[in-house]
């Protein structure tokens, strides 16, 4: 094993600290699909990094000297990781609209009234109240606008919407006007 790689690994580690979440095992899988890769150019890849996960496994190495050798690779380009991207996990919401909320003086107002989500989620109004009802979106002087707008619903109907845009979408019902509600979106 050469003396100079393991003294610069010494020399990096005490330079940088690494973050302890960084974690052995990705590392190692890091190693391996390095070693194991089919490339023509595996000849120019040093020995010193494809020997880096024994060196640690034989105690040859600290943790610390492998996990700042991984780093170090990392940074130069010599180790290349793709980290996939997610694809956003879709969301539900749901809207409550209670008995009672037919009656203007009473407390029924839609559950919750202002619902905060994440763009991409599902809103769905359930109509738990002995009449029917409807959700009509607005803008933001009162006129209804075609962006969400259900049929009537009577009681124990559900009525779905996906929000694909941040904003703050505002909505009524046609039949008793004075129950309003928001959904913000961001």
């Amino acid at each position: 094993m050469c003396t100079s790689v393991i003294n610069s690994w010494k020399l990096y580690s005490s330079m940088e600290r690494v973050s302890k979440k960084i974690v052995i095992p990705a590392m190692a899988t890091v190693i391996l699909l390095v070693s194991f890769s089919v490339n023509a150019d595996a000849q120019t890849v040093p020995e010193w990094v494809k020997n880096n996960a024994l060196w640690y496994g034989q105690g040859e190495i600290s943790e610390q000297e492998f996990l700042n050798a991984m780093k170090f690779l990392i940074e130069q380009g010599v180790l290349v990781i793709e980290i996939p991207r997610s694809e956003p996990i879709p969301q539900d919401a749901s809207v409550i609209i209670p008995n009672g909320n037919s009656e203007m003086s009473a407390s029924g107002f839609y559950l919750p009234l202002n619902l905060e989500v994440p763009v991409g989620t599902t809103v769905t109004w359930v109509n738990d109240d002995s009449v029917p009802h409807n959700i009509q979106s607005m803008d933001e002087t009162g006129n209804v606008i075609q962006l969400f707008n259900s049929p009537p619903m009577n009681t124990g109907d559900r009525f779905d919407f996906t929000f694909e845009e941040a904003g703050v979408y505002n909505y009524f019902c046609s039949f008793h006007p004075w129950r309003v509600g928001v959904v913000s979106v961001s």
